[in-house]
């Protein structure tokens, strides 16, 4: 499968010129290691997933670094945490930045380690599954200030070219390298895969689960309420386990970078941590996997639409503040009258709120709880709604529809 540039390669290249260090984690398969292959030739490539070189760093951590100096890529660095009180020491030795290039996909057990060795020597970036602006033309360097701007400004959102995405196809395939770049790939056959040996099999093992048959049970039904506010106790009495289980387990997906759990929208930050927060699946075409949808109308015509759509958009902005190097702090807003915003997240001094709808015939009646939402937000809050029309549509003043492949 040829490479496609990532955005987070210029982020990882800026870190690479401040930190000895630098770690880039991610679900499995989202293309870390060919990232780092193309985009850093210069350094000399080590996979810790190949029996041999694990063996050989896990008995002598120092010979290894020493018979493999600087500049060096180790790949999947969390099958041997022994090498990092050594790579502690070698960076201690010499602070010159861009010396180590590591990833893991396992960061629940990698970041402990890491956070004990390497603190101050390390930056740690994110590598999600490919976002819509990287595979548009024109789109995948684009700031997150301009994108910012073009999305919520005053004036009509510039089109910096096609998508070249359709919705369906989107939502179907996802942004995962492989069923994305390469449409020879069955994608039933791969997100099967994938379940089996990350979601079932990895992940499963790190919180050492019993019942697979609960466990299986806990994936439908988080599938299926993706989207949807989070009730603990609710999920666990239909799985058929403890709501700390239920709690623990969604906290490994949520490490593990499959499911972001979207906190509510409350200046009072006590009061945003009681609240419950939304699921959501950050992979659309995962999600459309576990919930059995097969084809782009099944998707077009069913109930599925509407959850499937906030899901990406969601996941998209995510993925927008992440390619960035910047933190995320997203969150959803719920009135007590019942009011909602999908999507809602602060920036220096302003106040950014995205509603979803799966319409292509927005109406100012779809646009009602968002402007509530401004309305209380005040002066610096900007929102869109983002739907199915092909062109952006005023709806209420300083509120329009617009494409929504345009909405990130």
């Amino acid at each position: 499968m040829e490479y496609h540039p990532r955005s987070l390669a210029q982020v990882i290249r800026r870190a690479l010129g401040t930190f000895p260090a630098v770690l880039v984690t991610g679900a499995r398969q989202t293309g870390k290691t060919s990232l780092l292959r193309n985009e850093f030739p210069g350094h000399r490539y080590l996979s810790l997933d190949q029996p041999d070189v694990r063996l050989r760093a896990a008995a002598d951590p120092a010979g290894f670094l020493l018979d493999h100096p600087p500049p060096l890529v180790l790949d999947e660095l969390q099958h041997v945490p022994e090498l990092l009180p050594y790579l502690k020491a070698r960076i201690d030795e010499d602070r010159s930045p861009g010396r180590f290039l590591l990833t893991g996909s396992q960061k629940l057990r990698l970041m402990r380690g890491v956070s004990e060795s390497l603190a101050g020597r390390v930056a740690v970036l994110e590598l999600d599954p490919f976002s819509v602006r990287e595979l548009a033309p024109g789109r995948a360097s684009e700031p997150l200030d301009s994108l910012l701007e073009r999305v919520f400004g005053e004036g009509p959102p510039s089109d910096p070219g096609a998508a070249g995405q359709e919705l369906a196809d989107w939502l179907l395939r996802g942004g995962y390298p492989e069923p994305r770049l390469n449409p020879a790939v069955d994608r039933r056959l791969w997100f099967s895969s994938y379940v089996q040996t990350y979601l079932e099999r990895d992940i499963r093992d790190l919180v050492q689960v019993a019942d697979l048959n609960a466990y299986g049970r806990f994936l439908a039904l988080v599938a299926a309420r993706s989207g949807g506010l989070l009730n603990a106790a609710e999920l666990g009495r239909e799985v058929g386990v403890t709501a700390p289980t239920i709690q623990r387990w969604l906290s490994v997906l949520e490490t593990t970078h499959v499911l972001h759990l979207l906190p509510p929208f409350h200046r009072n930050l006590g009061k945003r941590l009681r609240k419950a927060p939304k699921l959501h699946l950050l992979d659309c075409g995962l999600l459309a996997y576990l919930l059995g949808l097969q084809t782009a109308e099944q998707i077009l015509q069913g109930p599925s639409l509407g959850g499937l759509t906030e899901c990406a958009v969601v996941a998209e902005w995510l993925k927008a503040f992440r390619q960035a190097g910047e933190r995320a702090s997203l969150s959803h807003w719920r009135s007590a009258a019942g009011d909602e915003v999908d999507l809602v997240f602060e920036r220096g001094e302003r106040i950014y709120a995205v509603e979803v709808k799966a319409t292509a015939s927005p109406t100012p009646h779809h646009a009602e709880g968002l402007r509530r939402f401004l309305a209380l937000a005040g002066p610096t809050a900007r929102g869109v709604l983002a739907c199915r029309v092909e062109r952006p549509v005023h709806l209420l003043p300083g509120i329009r529809a617009v494409p929504w492949h345009l909405a990130w």
